[in-house]
């Protein structure tokens, strides 16, 4: 069980990264704070074409967040969170003080359903 936040921060950036290699561009990567968005621009409600947020890692005061996009995106996708995720979830992300190898599988997961997800409307 890790509960040093850098370590936590650490661990889900590494389950992140990947992903960099699929579609999404590293926005921000710094020693707090690792951000993936879309490469494509993709064309907003007010005709303006721009990328999309996927995911985040960032170190905060007595927490790591964990932000993550497809939770907002559809009723399909936040019905596929382990309640052990979603008991983490405040009003934008998931605040993690401890992490262990079943928490970290299950954020493993959802991010290959959001991957899909992304995939399936041509997102990335």
């Amino acid at each position: 069980m890790k509960t040093d936040l850098v370590e936590i921060f650490q661990s889900i950036r590494a389950t992140m990264q990947p992903y960099a290699a699929s579609g999404f561009g590293v926005m921000n990567h710094t020693e707090r704070l690792y951000e993936l968005w879309t490469e494509k621009s993709l064309e907003t409600s007010e005709g303006k074409k721009a990328p999309v947020f996927f995911a985040a890692v960032m170190i905060r005061e007595h927490t790591v967040g964990f932000y993550f996009m497809p939770v907002h995106t559809t009723e399909e996708i936040a019905g596929f969170f382990p309640s052990d995720l979603l008991a983490l979830r405040d009003e934008k992300s998931f605040s993690i003080q401890q992490l262990d190898d079943q928490l970290l599988n299950q954020i493993s997961d959802v991010l290959a359903a959001g991957y899909r997800l992304f995939k399936e409307r041509a997102w990335v």
